[in-house]
């Protein structure tokens, strides 16, 4: 019995188009993650769990509808949600789709460009 079991045939089965694929998934963290400001963001919503635009303006040398574009990025890469409470907007990380978008990036990464 070899030692190249399922566990081989698995990763013998993932392709670069695999990991380009994961590349493009993670496209969007990569973009938001590129910027200090966002960056900023999302240490501060590290710290506090949860901010509306006015908490972060307090915090930021940024306008509120520049930090609102921010706010905006950070959502669309899924590393950032919105609750409304009453007539509020209240912002929190929400880091697991993205981190296992990275995670699956660098294990295909690691068994493919190696």
């Amino acid at each position: 019995m070899s030692s190249s079991g399922p566990v081989s045939s698995v990763v013998d089965a993932i392709t670069l188009d695999d990991v380009l694929l994961s590349f493009r998934a993670c496209a969007p963290v990569f973009n938001a993650l590129g910027d200090k400001y966002r960056q900023d963001i999302v240490m501060l919503l590290a710290q506090d769990e949860r901010l509306n635009v006015n908490q972060i303006a307090e915090r930021m040398p940024l306008s509120r509808p520049a930090i609102s574009h921010h706010l905006k990025v950070l959502m669309q890469a899924r590393l950032i949600e919105l609750e409304r409470v009453s007539r509020e907007n209240f912002y929190s990380l929400t880091l697991d789709t993205a981190l296992a978008d990275l995670r699956r990036l660098v294990e295909q990464a690691e068994v493919s460009c190696t």
